[in-house]
């Protein structure tokens, strides 16, 4: 019973937080980037509990149980890449220009259309991500908690996260990672340590692992096997770098170097701690075989709940819940600021700022009602609703977007001819079938599309000023 009680603590702590992070939300930018204030410590937590939340745990390490690092590149493999190329590569630029999101970006580089149909896309790619967290957070507290089921507790989870998200925005989100980082990294350590005893140390874990289970790079050496880790690194590693999630967590520092450095170093940091949980699902793997063969999401919970202390139980579950809430936060309210700045914003000549703040609230409310919706297919697995929610971003945000930062070549037609390619290219190959990966094909298109589209606008330009 006290694992309950302490879980019920801990939850009612992280709603005080939120509360309190109200009281410094005192324009939008507040409330959407911190006031662009973080420092670097919590900078660095935020971007890294972009990524540390259930697939990291729950998704990541029961994947890798069943096949090896081969079935996780996207997930630590992308996800970790993504933070690093985002911080070399994208931060400083989009810092100088002082959005309050990547869609007024887009409007500022291309036109309106672009950058409301872009947000609405970005917008759709979350609700698989959301769905995730609130399925794992079900799932973990009907672990715990029996007494009601995994879809009961996925709604009183929903309507936790909503509320001290709607209450604080980015400072709540900010205050709460920085926590909750703390407790991941512990609770996460002390619980491996306690487990490698049951497999004869750490020269015992590599005996459980089965052969291969190591190998990064595809082992047959041909063009589609090369096609398909390729495809699995971009999904996340170039997909999410247009999310809106990414953007607001990064753009949070109080300066365009500490920005830089918190998405390089979060990077890598994610990368090495999600081997944590990796190495624990692997050992709850080899003691029970017939939970990874029936249901692998249960084998870190299971093993945890019969072979630990109540300590480290709590230590353990405090440390899952914090990755969940860390994760579930950011992205109610990535999704719901663009609805309100580059999807409804448009529609009115004059939004002030408290109003807008009220269409984020309300719209974190409607992106959390979808997740739950998304999350009740009872074939949802978390790993596979995370990994399919950045199909849509890589093949119509990316191109635009670093093209539209590097190139002063390429204008608005491009950028449309390279979405308009990208979706319809993705899902021509989605619906007829073929063996190389139909991302990747929608990928190749939407590059394409912005080099072919741009030329040919400014050809035509070029000849109306010629018979001018």
């Amino acid at each position: 019973m006290l694992l309950p009680i302490s879980i019920l603590i801990y939850t009612v702590v992280m709603i005080g937080i939120g509360i309190y992070a109200a009281r410094k939300v005192k324009s939008s930018e507040d409330y959407v980037l911190a006031g662009r204030s973080l420092p670097f410590y919590m900078a660095l937590s935020t971007v890294f509990a972009t990524w540390f939340g259930s697939e990291s745990i729950l998704g990541a390490g029961s994947k890798f149980a069943e096949g090896g690092f081969s079935n996780v590149i996207d997930d630590p493999f992308g996800a970790g890449l993504c933070l690093i190329i985002a911080g070399i590569f994208f931060n400083r630029k989009l810092y100088r220009l002082s959005f309050l999101t990547i869609g007024d970006y887009f409007k500022h580089r291309y036109n309106t259309l672009i950058a409301t149909f872009l947000s609405l896309v970005i917008v759709v790619s979350y609700f698989g991500w959301v769905a995730a967290q609130f399925l794992a957070l079900g799932v973990l507290l009907h672990s715990v908690l029996p007494v009601l089921s995994i879809q009961v507790w996925m709604i009183i989870s929903a309507v936790v996260v909503a509320l001290y998200t709607v209450l604080g925005g980015m400072v709540s989100v900010a205050l709460h990672d920085t926590i909750q980082t703390i407790i991941i990294i512990v609770g996460l350590v002390a619980v491996l340590v306690a487990v490698l005893p049951l497999v004869g140390g750490v020269e015992g874990f590599f005996t459980i692992v089965p052969d291969g289970y190591f190998n990064v790079l595809p082992t047959e050496h041909s063009l589609l096997a090369w096609a398909g880790f390729i495809t699995a690194l971009m999904t996340i590693g170039f997909g999410s770098i247009p999310q809106q999630d990414i953007y607001q967590r990064a753009m949070s520092a109080r300066n365009e170097k500490e920005s830089m450095w918190a998405s390089i170093i979060g990077g890598g940091m994610y990368f090495v701690i999600v081997m944590v949980p990796i190495a624990i699902a692997s050992i709850a793997a080899h003691i029970y075989p017939q939970l990874l063969a029936s249901d692998s999401q249960l084998l870190i919970p299971t093993l945890i709940s019969e072979h630990t202390s109540l300590l480290l139980q709590i230590l353990f579950f405090g440390a899952l819940i914090s990755a969940i809430l860390s994760t579930a936060s950011g992205a109610l309210l990535a999704p719901a600021t663009l609805v309100s700045e580059n999807i409804v914003k448009p529609f009115f000549k004059n939004m002030g700022d408290k109003l807008r703040m009220v269409i984020i609230q309300i719209s974190v409310i409607f992106v959390g009602i979808g997740g739950i919706i998304l999350a009740y297919n009872p074939d949802a697995h978390i790993y596979d609703l995370v990994s399919s929610a950045y199909s849509v971003t890589l093949v119509a945000g990316f191109i635009p977007l670093a093209f539209g930062l590097y190139s002063k070549r390429v204008n608005s037609f491009g950028a449309l001819v390279s979405i308009i390619g990208g979706i319809s290219a993705w899902q021509l190959a989605e619906h007829f079938g073929t063996e190389i990966p139909p991302v990747l094909i929608g990928f190749t298109m939407s590059l394409l599309g912005m080099i072919v589209g741009s030329y040919i606008a400014r050809f035509i330009i070029k000849e109306q000023k010629m018979i001018q």
